[in-house]
């Protein structure tokens, strides 16, 4: 009698190994097929295991999905990426130098969260991951906001209460970030779901890692979205590793993650995460679905997170140091350099300008934050603050705790043993 065995997902390749891209499957710059926005659910099936792309090898933009964007949006793209390239690098060495405590970049993802903020309306509801800076950036939210909530200063919009990049904005309507996993997911959903209720014409975003995938949350929101058509955007960043953990173990192997969507009744599509054209062109096209009333899309990202899961992170013990290197959909802000030089709309020299100008971008931001305080210095938050924003009405014991530290403060009473 035969014996039934375990299956466990291969890794394609481990530290001393020579990078293993195989498994990804790709498909020319120009060949998958664009449907109409409001093409059934199950008629989506092949384009959720085929690969949207718009950026041939040459930089050219071919195909159906080719948004034809203007110029000058393309080079605030580029700006764009560039910036929040330029911002990472900076945070994580400020991170080293023990000035923040802790950073998540989003080195080789940068068009992932700058398309799709560029393709959305200024009033559309986002919900990112925690490796969404981009959204941030390309929104307007100021950098020195950011950096002053990396420094949990006096000037922290999460008032020391939340960890590093935890970030939210809501005069930008951008969603706080969640260090628990998957949960922007059904909040999305239920934010879409009123916004239809209301008669709105805005739809809600989210973005979350395939391995993210695996939450309860994800499919309780995706089954939401789906019986009542939710205005919602639901995109997976496949970057290939959940911490150190490779994408077929979140169940990557077989099928693409964008197939779930087809399966449960949600429009589906795969996209290359690399080509900025090409996930501009696939979040405008489900954007337009959404707002026609035709439901929610599943969007998957294809792209490889360069660097470290997060400052706490080190990848040369689970994989290939140089895989990036080899990654076969390249890098999102020199796929786009090429398409703007093959225009005639780009340089060297443009280029190097504009990395000095994000420099001293940077700089004169970083200069500003730490004068509003730092992890070692003044000035500080006000620790009567902990009593805000938590209760409508503040409980009987927290009114006299507030009255004790109010008390403490101004030097007029003792703490108690035991108290705090």
């Amino acid at each position: 009698m035969a014996r039934s065995r375990l299956h466990v997902p291969a890794v394609p390749a481990r530290p001393g190994e020579h990078p293993d891209f195989s498994y990804v499957h790709l498909a020319p710059a120009g060949a998958v097929g664009r449907p109409p926005p409001d093409v059934a659910p199950r008629d989506t099936a092949s384009h959720a295991e085929e690969l949207v792309r718009v950026l041939d090898d040459a930089g050219r933009a071919v195909g159906p999905w080719d948004p034809q964007l203007e110029p000058a949006l393309l080079r605030a793209g580029l700006r764009g990426m560039v910036l929040t390239r330029a911002f990472d690098e900076r945070m994580r060495r400020t991170q080293r130098q023990g000035r923040i405590t802790f950073y998540v970049g989003s080195q080789g993802e940068e068009a992932v969260s700058v398309a799709a903020a560029m393709a959305l309306d200024a009033e559309d509801m986002l919900f990112p991951g925690y490796r969404n800076p981009g959204l941030f950036i390309a929104r307007g939210v100021p950098l020195v906001e950011l950096m002053c909530q990396l420094l949990s200063n006096s000037r922290d919009m999460c008032r020391g209460r939340q960890l590093p990049v935890m970030y939210h904005s809501a005069a930008k309507r951008l969603f706080s970030v969640s260090g628990n996993l998957a949960t922007q997911c059904p909040q999305a959903v239920g934010w879409a779901m009123a916004a239809a209720i209301k008669g709105d014409s805005h739809l809600a975003s989210t973005w979350l890692g395939e391995g993210s995938t695996a939450e309860a949350d994800f499919y309780q929101a995706l089954l939401f979205a789906k019986v009542y058509r939710a205005p919602v955007l639901l995109n997976v960043v496949n970057n290939q590793w959940a911490i150190s953990t490779f994408q077929g173990f979140a169940g990557g192997e077989q099928r693409s993650f964008a197939a779930r969507g087809p399966g449960i009744g949600v429009a589906g599509l795969r996209v290359d995460g690399n080509d900025f054209l090409a996930v501009h062109a696939v979040t405008r096209w489900a954007a337009e679905r959404a707002r026609g009333g035709h439901g929610p899309t599943l969007i998957e990202h294809v792209t490889y997170r360069a660097g470290a899961h997060s400052t706490s992170d080190d990848p040369s013990r689970y994989r290939p140091g140089d895989d990036s290197q080899f990654w076969p959909l390249g890098d999102p802000v020199q796929r786009l350099r090429a398409h703007l030089t093959a225009l005639g709309e780009w340089s060297d020299e443009r280029h190097d300008a504009l990395l000095r100008e994000v420099d001293e971008q940077l700089a004169a931001a970083w200069k500003e934050a730490i004068a509003q305080g730092s992890m070692t210095e003044g000035p500080r938050l006000d620790p009567m603050l902990m009593f805000d924003d938590v209760f409508r009405e503040l409980p009987p014991h927290l009114a006299q705790q507030r009255e004790q530290l109010a008390a403490e403060l101004a030097g007029v009473g003792a703490p108690r043993g035991g108290e705090r």
